[in-house]
């Protein structure tokens, strides 16, 4: 074999020559962007251009060449994994019989539109091409609502395998099939024995991990087989797999606890097959959501999912008469046989129905199938007319609903620990128990370790503080993820605002009398990579200038790219009023709480609101926060709300917010002539909210916006003295009304 390496030198382009009497190849070793563009030029099939280990920045490299079936030209990394490349680079791919292999991509972000794209100009495209073993790594874009692909698909008969894709955090798909010209329609392509690793909430639509054409495109086929790939905690919104086409087969992917569902989107004669659901109880895990026609769902495990709505363990959606192409296409003729339901919350059928969503299920039939209630109770729920859909030859170990009943044979005997399937009658009923699941070695290069994601509070070392001026800015200064810093008793005067862009912990002990003084106008700013947790301290803001607006702890003012846990447990809060609408919490725009939790907490005499969660008012379907919760806590003399949370617009393809408040007592709060909403809490557009035991003394009243979706909103147990009921505004219904207890 011929081996040429090029690169820039002194002496200029160097060339090695080594014969091997079995093939004629050239492999051309580059070491930079101009000696990568000369080997460009030489390249015939069989050759390999090779780029030597090391970091590349700002590298674009366009790839185009023409190999043939038998003689493909290479891109390649000296070794795999050897090859970062950073800054603003990417790689766009056109020919044909073109192999990319063990490149990486990380610390940085693609100038342009997608990372990897199978194209290099809109007509210039990529045929027979396949990239394998290549590893793009929280290569997001530092605007989190700036859209891109990571992996764009197009042209024809292509493969992405073998691959790692993790840590996306801003808008657009990670992997997008497209099929926007006759040169990329019905295009064969595999997406095989790939790692898809943690994709966080976005908070908006925009987070699915793939996506297989668009509505524009989707009465089109695609042909694409998507097998063997493991979904690790891809939970960016509600539909972690779209299919936007039809003739796709999805066939034996691992999806581990992974936060919405595969979702059958658009697009005709799909089939889904032989994959395996791992939900492990972790709340909105789902399965697959059926919408149009000839769909097959068959062979496949769901198993510990949570879900509900759109997000459930199995949904058969309700669809839009006489359908415009980028709604709801009526479900007909779809055939769900031979699965296999454990533990699954909730299969929901005619989901959706509304008064545009009036087309039920029809000419469908839900057979063989095998469902287990062991340890989790599972409900079929019905929305519509559901005579469309034959039930015959199902087994379920629990009495199911009436309206199914005579679709079923009861069994109590079976538990989850059986096999997958049973026989009955000679007929197998459930999926053959050839369904494994992946581990999430089998997939991706095995070269490249996975990465752990939200670092767990308290992981890391202990680091002892002593009281004093800036103590705590200098232990936090220096602290590492996960460390829990220990202070002792004491004042802590902080002339300076704590920046938190680690996991960090903050402690006293069990009776520590430990009070930290912020002389700024925020105490902690959390910023990209951090989270908060706080116990055992008191918090006072008696030092603080004397200016409006202060905020004790804030997040980055605009423009957050990673999402933020905050925790807070057993603290005082207090002497919140130097001047009016000091806030205790204040979220700032496009930041985004996965979770946000306080308990046993003390508040008393605040100027301002306690949780400002409200700065998404463009209506886009963007929030600030996930998950709410408020337990066992006093709030004391507060002029604004204890909460404000804000969801605005119709989109309906994420789960939150989700807010409870249990066990609370509010004493004369949200009476303040500055708290706009006149409410004690505000929330509009919450999805899920429970409002469970709590006392309000002399306070305003609670206020709860149904804006989007199928909200569900509970409260008992509460006592109001000299104060208004819970008052519910449903604007589904466009009517006010007064909400009653469970």
């Amino acid at each position: 074999m011929k081996v040429v390496n090029v690169f820039k030198s002194a002496m200029g382009i160097i060339s090695l020559f080594v014969f091997n009497s079995a093939v004629h190849a050239d492999n051309y070793l580059v070491d930079s962007e101009q000696s990568y563009l000369e080997a460009l030029t030489k390249v015939a099939p069989g050759d390999d251009i090779v780029l030597k280990n090391g970091t590349y920045q700002n590298f674009e490299i366009k790839f185009k060449a023409q190999g043939n079936e038998q003689a493909p030209i290479t891109l390649r990394a000296e070794t795999k994994g050897g090859v970062v490349l950073s800054g603003q680079s990417n790689l766009s791919i056109s020919g044909n019989h073109l192999i990319v292999s063990g490149l990486v991509f990380k610390d940085g972000f693609s100038p342009s539109g997608s990372v990897i794209s199978y194209r290099t100009s809109k007509d210039e495209l990529a045929n027979n091409t396949r990239v394998t073993e290549v590893v793009i790594e929280d290569y997001s874009k530092p605007d989190k609502f700036e859209n891109d692909y990571w992996v764009a698909l197009y042209g024809k008969h292509n493969r992405l395998d073998h691959s790692y894709l993790a840590g996306k955090r801003n808008r657009g798909v990670t992997v997008a099939v497209r099929l926007n010209s006759a040169g990329s329609i019905e295009n064969y392509h595999q997406i095989d024995n790939n790692y898809f690793g943690y994709r966080p909430e976005l908070g908006s639509n925009g987070g699915e991990t793939l996506r297989i054409g668009t509505s524009h495109y989707s009465l089109e086929n695609s042909f694409t087989r998507v097998e063997n790939n493991v979904f690790d905690r891809c939970n960016g919104e509600v539909e972690i797999i779209s299919v936007k086409s039809g003739g796709n087969v999805l066939n034996g992917n691992t999806f581990i606890e992974s936060r919405g569902t595969l979702t059958l989107r658009h697009g005709n004669g799909n089939t889904i097959t032989n994959n395996v659901f791992l939900g492990n109880g972790v709340p909105n895990t789902g399965g697959v959501r059926v919408i149009n026609a000839d769909q097959e769902v068959a062979n496949n495990v769901f198993k510990g999912l949570t879900g509900y709505r759109f997000g459930s363990g199995f949904t058969v959606m309700n669809g839009v008469p006489n359908s415009p192409q980028n709604r709801y296409h009526q479900v007909k003729n779809a055939n769900i046989h031979h699965n296999t339901f454990i533990d699954v919350s909730h299969i929901q059928l005619a989901a959706g129905a509304d008064e545009e969503r009036s087309a039920p299920p029809m000419d469908s039939i839900f057979s063989n199938n095998l469902v287990i209630a062991d340890t989790v109770p599972t409900t079929f729920s019905f929305f519509d007319d559901i005579s469309g859909i034959e039930f015959t030859n199902n087994v379920a170990n629990y009495s199911v609903e009436s309206q199914i009943e005579k679709g079923f044979t009861k069994r109590s005997d079976i538990q989850a620990s059986s096999s997958h399937n049973i026989t009955v009658d000679g007929m197998q009923v459930g999926a053959d128990s050839s369904v494994k699941a992946l581990n999430k070695s089998d997939v991706g290069p095995s070269w490249y370790e996975k990465k752990v994601y939200e670092t767990p509070f308290g992981s890391g070392n202990e680091v002892s503080v002593e009281p004093g001026v800036n103590t705590l800015f200098e232990a936090v200064a220096k602290a590492q993820d996960g460390d829990t810093l220990v202070l002792a008793d004491g004042v802590y005067s902080e002339e300076k605002i704590v920046e938190v862009d680690k996991t960090l912990s903050v402690k006293g002990g069990a009776n520590a009398n430990i009070v930290i003084l912020p002389q700024r106008s925020a105490l902690f700013e959390i910023s990209d990579n951090g989270s908060l947790e706080i116990e055992g301290v008191t918090l006072s803001g008696a030092d603080a200038p004397d200016a409006a607006g202060n905020t004790f702890i804030r997040t980055k003012k605009w423009g957050m790219l990673t999402n933020y846990r905050f925790v807070m447990n057993k603290v005082k809060v207090t002497d919140l009023d130097i001047n009016h609408s000091y806030h205790f919490f204040s979220a700032g725009a496009r930041s985004f709480a996965t979770l946000l939790s306080i308990t046993n907490s003390q508040f008393d005499t605040i100027s301002g609101h306690v949780l400002a969660l409200n700065k998404e008012k463009d209506d886009l379907g963007i929030y600030n926060v996930e998950v709410l919760n408020l337990e066992s806590n006093t709030f004391k003399d507060v002029e604004g709300a204890l909460a404000l949370i804000y969801r605005g617009g119709t989109d309906e393809s994420t789960f939150g917010p989700k807010v409870t408040i249990s066990k609370n007592v509010l004493t004369n709060v949200g009476l303040g002539k500055r708290n706009k909403r006149k409410a004690s809490i505000f929330l509009h557009g919450v999805q899920k909210t429970q409002i469970r035991s709590n006392e309000f003394n002399a306070t305003a009243p609670v206020k709860i916006e149904h804006t989007v979706g199928e909200p569900q909103t509970s409260h008992s147990g509460n006592t109001f003295v000299d104060t208004h009921d819970i008052i519910i505004t449903d604007f589904l219904k466009e009517k006010d009304e007064c909400s009653c207890p469970e």
